[in-house]
């Protein structure tokens, strides 16, 4: 539950500084990249959360699994949203390679759902 908070309470900042900063440096179709981390950032901030007292109660393996899969996909998927406009606003090529990150990080978020299903279900 702590690393939800923390991420939920970073996403508020990004989304901020999006908002607020980045108006002045990008471009509005760069800006909704960056914001679609900040909100896929919320979202698994508040699923982090959810499987933190779901594992309270029911301190399943799986449960674990999904809460890092969770993180993974944030800082993966999230981040490299961020990364991402940032590093072509300042016209830095982006590798290949390192775009397969962006992908990475959504399928530890659809591993972290599934994991979750799991616990759930394991726990009834």
């Amino acid at each position: 539950m702590t690393a939800g908070a923390i991420f939920a309470a970073l996403a508020v900042t990004l989304g901020a500084f999006a908002a607020h900063g980045l108006a002045k440096m990008l471009p509005p179709e760069k800006i909704d990249v960056f914001q679609k981390g900040v909100t896929y950032q919320f979202y698994h901030s508040f699923a982090l959360l959810i499987v933190g007292i779901a594992y309270s109660a029911y301190p399943f393996k799986s449960l674990e699994n999904a809460m890092l899969m969770f993180i993974l996909g944030i800082l993966f998927f999230s981040g490299s949203l961020y990364l991402y406009p940032l590093l072509e606003a300042k016209n830095v090529a982006i590798p290949t390679i390192a775009r397969l990150i962006t992908p990475l990080g959504g399928l530890c978020y659809i591993a972290g759902w599934v994991m979750f299903l799991m616990g759930i279900l394991k726990g009834k």
